[in-house]
């Protein structure tokens, strides 16, 4: 396990310095190396790494959304209203149109099939996103019209309401029946979400009166962020989003007044946890199935991109947002890697007939959107975003 951690850590690290040489995101460089030395190509890493792949990604996800939840600023937040809200639904559910209206005359599924396919696909990668609009905040780049706050809070939801959609589906591909009431999970998920976190937050300041040491207060933080996220795990009869629960924990404690040295300490702690995330999400890419993927499963993910693009312009309609800032709300929504990788193996598990097609497509969209949309967002944020100091500036 040591030696993995070690050729998860450096050639990561050596990898991600490449692609930024080469004007690329890391992340493409990390992404690599867990490809190539995933057990799927020259299975280098260990077994037992690999076996705890998933709560390794999920911590290093738990930190970043602490991280974006220090850096929230509420009220900025309430200024975007209603685009938010939309974000957090109307984009994937135009995606799944498109996959409900293609994948059949693609690959022959039928409309259920298609529609579980959808939802594996269209949620959006809040690990790609939301560290890219965190830094966006902190550079003040595109906050004068909160516009990394809006995609920020609409990707944490966008996950929850795509999970909820894709365990309706797969009872339905397994012929078992659902409830009108099965879908008010999302909302009542969001709102127990946001309760408990701020229930969470608000004994982390009074823990945080006690314990003055800011490493200790770090760790107390990140140990309560387990304990909301696996809530959502252990609590069957009751609808709990761990994502928003550790983002507003973290709003509930910047709002108390220790955002500072938690923001830095997580920001450092961000830097070996990215690196783990990214190299450890393709390592769990199986390479094999693009090959059996074809071009009709580029054509899909192209088609259902172009779906939910309408999607990201009809959240923005009647905002004061410009063209340039409508296409950068585009762009942001493109990357697909976490929910994929973690959802894509779900139906082949099940041995639903459609499950190696999903597969094969879910790991093709990871491969393609990802660095996609991560270069869209570093190449385009600059020219298509106001920054808040140079207008500063050009008043005076």
């Amino acid at each position: 396990m040591l030696i993995s951690l070690a050729v998860i850590f450096i050639v990561g690290f050596f990898m991600s310095d490449i692609f930024k040489a080469l004007k690329l995101p890391g992340i493409i460089g990390m992404l690599l190396t867990g490809i190539v030395t995933g057990s799927f190509v020259l299975d280098l890493l260990d077994p037992s790494i690999l076996g705890i792949s998933s709560e390794l990604r999920q911590i290093t996800l738990i930190i970043i959304l602490i991280k974006a939840g220090l850096s929230l600023n509420l009220s900025d937040l309430k200024k975007v209203g209603r685009p938010a809200i939309m974000m957090s639904f109307v984009p994937a559910c135009f995606e799944i149109i498109g996959y409900i209206i293609f994948a059949p005359l693609l690959f022959g599924l039928t409309r259920t099939e298609s529609a579980l396919m959808g939802a594996v696909l269209s949620a959006v990668s809040p690990a790609v996103v939301v560290p890219r609009m965190v830094s966006l905040i902190e550079e003040k780049v595109g906050t004068k019209k909160s516009i990394p706050q809006m995609i920020l809070a609409g990707a944490s939801c966008d996950d929850i309401f795509v999970i909820v959609l894709f365990s309706t589906f797969v009872t339905m591909a397994q012929g078992g029946t659902v409830n009108i009431s099965d879908f008010l999970d999302i909302p009542v998920s969001i709102i127990t979400g946001v309760i408990s976190g701020i229930i969470a937050g608000i004994i982390l300041s009074i823990i945080f009166k006690i314990k003055k040491d800011s490493v200790v207060r770090t760790v107390i933080m990140l140990s309560v962020a387990f304990i909301l996220m696996m809530a959502e795990n252990y609590l069957k009869n009751i609808a709990v989003s761990g994502l928003l629960a550790v983002v507003a924990m973290a709003c509930t404690v910047k709002i108390k007044g220790y955002s500072g040295e938690l923001s830095g300490k997580f920001g450092k702690l961000w830097i070996p946890a990215e690196i783990m995330l990214f190299v450890l999400v393709g390592a769990a890419v199986d390479i094999r199935y693009t090959m059996t993927a074809g071009i009709n499963a580029v054509a899909i993910i192209f088609i259902s991109l172009v779906f939910r693009t309408v999607g990201v312009l009809i959240c923005t309609v009647r905002t004061e947002l410009n063209i340039k800032e409508r296409l950068f709300c585009v762009i942001a929504y493109i990357p697909k890697a976490t929910v994929q990788a973690a959802m894509g193996s779900v139906p082949l598990s099940l041995g639903l007939p459609c499950g190696k097609t999903i597969l094969s497509v879910a790991v093709l969209a990871i491969i393609i959107t990802a660095p996609l949309g991560a270069v869209g967002i570093d190449m385009t944020k600059g020219r298509f975003l106001e920054k808040e100091s140079s207008e500063i500036k050009k008043e005076f």
